[in-house]
């Protein structure tokens, strides 16, 4: 049998620290069931988001690591221990070293194969770890290959996200208000959002006789009745798309009338036609 060289030695021994360090991916990483040639832009807003660390890097080297100090790692993937010279800081207001070290759960091909690896180019989604030079991925998949158009896309999202007036995260609906108006088939809904940073967002819905129902979000105090419903692949929409629950919940409509209520889940579900999916793909562990 050959013998491992001193320097492959000391790889696997900085490959242990790491897992001393980290005994155990976290269990909202995620994975996919198959890797895609392209990711959607919830798919990259939803690693960009997570990652306080963002950079661009070519794989300088790999080490597959023995069974016994990679167990939580699903079907499909083998753990390894990656060296990695940073090319670029897209995120990081620490920096980052010129060499990183990271472990990564790489999918296998349908023959059980490692893709090829090294001397890839790569962006990685992380945060700092324990050690200088050390990071952790925020997510199975979070290193990803660094096609300029992918580039590209993740820079504009991070972009958007540190943004003066980005819209917050949403963790949930607040309450919901009907008011039906003078005339039929006149109506307002206003359906207030709760938000990560506490800052005020909303959703109105206008429907007027003879005209098609029309829907807005607020980012602020102030509705604009004329504001269009947001672009798809825009932030604001994925934030609304990829975070509002498919149903008016009863809580939102607990101080309604039963008619009024009904009327506002049927505006919600307007809203929610009208963004349309979310379009992730990937798939939560």
């Amino acid at each position: 049998m050959k013998s491992k060289s001193p320097m492959m030695l000391r790889n696997i021994a900085a490959a242990c620290l790491i897992l001393a360090a980290y005994p155990q991916l976290s269990a909202a990483q995620t994975q996919m069931t198959a890797e895609h040639l392209s990711l959607s832009y919830a798919d990259l807003a939803d690693l960009a988001d997570a990652a306080p660390l963002v950079a661009t890097a070519r794989i300088r080297s790999i080490i597959a690591l023995p069974a016994e100090q990679a167990k939580n790692v699903p079907a499909g993937r083998k753990r390894l221990y990656v060296e990695a010279d940073v090319t670029s800081l897209i995120r990081g207001e620490g920096g980052i070293s010129p060499t990183v070290r990271y472990l990564y759960d790489a999918p296998l091909d349908g023959r059980g194969k490692l893709p090829k690896l090294k001397k890839a180019q790569v962006i990685l989604f992380a945060r700092t770890g324990a050690r200088p030079g050390e990071i952790q991925l925020v997510a199975r998949d979070g290193q990803i290959a660094a096609a300029p158009p992918t580039v590209d896309r993740v820079k504009a999202i991070l972009a958007d996200l540190v943004a003066n007036g980005a819209p917050p995260r949403i963790i949930q609906l607040g309450d919901a208000f009907h008011v039906a108006g003078t005339v039929a088939g006149e109506s307002e809904t206003q359906i207030f959002l709760r938000t990560a940073n506490d800052e005020p967002v909303s959703l109105s819905i206008l429907r007027r006789p003879g005209q098609e129902p029309r829907w807005a979000v607020a980012l602020g105090e102030i509705v604009d009745e004329a504001a269009k419903p947001p672009a798809p692949g825009t932030l604001l929409w994925y934030r609304l798309a990829c975070s509002l629950p498919p149903t008016l919940p009863s809580q939102s409509v607990r101080a309604l009338s039963p008619a009024d209520a009904e009327a506002a889940r049927a505006d919600y579900a307007l809203v929610m036609q009208s963004l349309g999916s979310c379009g992730r793909t990937r798939t939560a562990l």
